[in-house]
């Protein structure tokens, strides 16, 4: 395979990189370096391959155009994206250009000079919008479908709610219409929480990890003041551990044929389901201490429920997760500390 990442060393992209070179595929990594955590990504797979980086801009039309011509890649695995709501809802122009100009410049790039080239797009939960239309029950740490067992399938309609579900789901909906226009074999896939090592997560972005953080930060400075839970922390996502998340690109590229032009909801699934009250409950019993916290109000649009239905893709990608919360969360934990420590030093 030879894989181009944009947004390469960020969270998954990072992890797919070291994956793919790992197996000998060849890879070249295209990023920004914006994004908190890019460049410490970047020296680590520097540390372990010669990868090839290329210091661009998906916002850039040449940017993007003079690094697909001279990769011609297999596939591109198109990463590179705002990915904070909160930030969106701040700087939507900006959350605009990256995620939907910049695919747009991807989809071009391919149209023009390569057309073979296949594209696995990173889509979002959010494009379901708030959801409304589940029929949800409060429980006492989660909110739960009245209909046991009801995940979200690609048939629920798409809604776009705040800048961020608009541009991610503008973007969507370009890839896919590119499949059905243009005939290029693009992919989506529509992602629930994905956490896990190489993650710099903040508080508006990454919230597993974020937890993480603040429960060992508590833990070792049990007079620092509280953190901060928006809403009443009963809302659940499905997590995926960002190891599954690796292969289900891999599946999407090596299974383009069945997948092409079709989006995916990719998740953890109700076996790896958990509310922010749970997670930190769990964590709670893991590190043997008491959080302190206090609530905000509500996120806007935040989604009280979304568990993927992983069904599509078992059956066109022969994918399905494999990592337990349990033993990702705790591989989480190992890798929060080591950032810790670093920052100690």
């Amino acid at each position: 395979m030879n894989a181009l990442i944009t947004g390469g060393a960020g969270f998954v992209g990072s992890n797919l990189a070291e994956y793919l070179i790992s197996r000998g595929d060849q890879v070249t990594v295209f990023d920004s370096l914006a994004r908190h955590g890019a460049f410490e990504n970047l020296e680590w797979l520097r540390s372990f391959s010669k990868v090839p980086f290329t210091h661009g801009d998906v916002r850039n039309a040449f940017d993007v155009e003079q690094i697909v011509r001279q990769v011609m890649p297999d596939v591109i695995f198109h990463l590179a994206g705002q990915v904070a709501m909160t930030t969106s809802v701040q700087s939507p122009r900006r959350d605009f250009e990256i995620n939907v100009l910049g695919s747009i410049n991807v989809l071009e790039a391919v149209r023009q000079y390569t057309p073979g080239t296949a594209i696995i797009y990173a889509s979002s939960n959010k494009v379901y919008g708030n959801l409304d239309h589940l029929d949800l029950v409060e429980a006492g740490t989660r909110y739960e479908p009245r209909q046991t067992g009801k995940a979200v399938d690609e048939s629920t309609a798409i809604e776009f709610h705040t800048p961020y579900g608009c541009s991610k789901g503008a973007a969507d909906q370009y890839m896919l219409d590119y499949a059905r226009g243009y005939g290029l074999k693009t992919v989506v896939f529509r992602h629930s929480t994905i956490y896990g090592g190489r993650q710099f997560a903040t508080y508006d972005q990454g919230w597993v990890g974020w937890f993480c953080r603040q429960a060992l930060e508590s833990k070792s400075n049990p007079g620092r003041a509280p953190f901060t839970v928006s809403g009443d922390g009963k809302q659940v996502r499905d997590l995926l551990h960002v190891s599954d998340a690796v292969r289900a690109y891999v599946a999407a590229y090596e299974n383009i044929a069945d997948g092409c032009g079709n989006a995916f909801n990719i998740g953890g699934g109700f076996e790896n389901s958990m509310s922010l009250l749970e997670l930190l409950q769990l964590l709670e019993r893991k590190l043997e201490l008491k959080l302190q916290y206090t609530h905000l109000p509500w996120r806007q649009s935040d989604q009280k429920f979304f568990v993927a239905d992983n069904g599509k893709a078992s059956k066109l990608l022969s994918w399905k997760p494999s990592t337990s919360k349990e033993k990702g969360i705790e591989s989480t934990l190992a890798w929060e500390s080591q950032c810790i420590a670093a920052l100690s030093k």
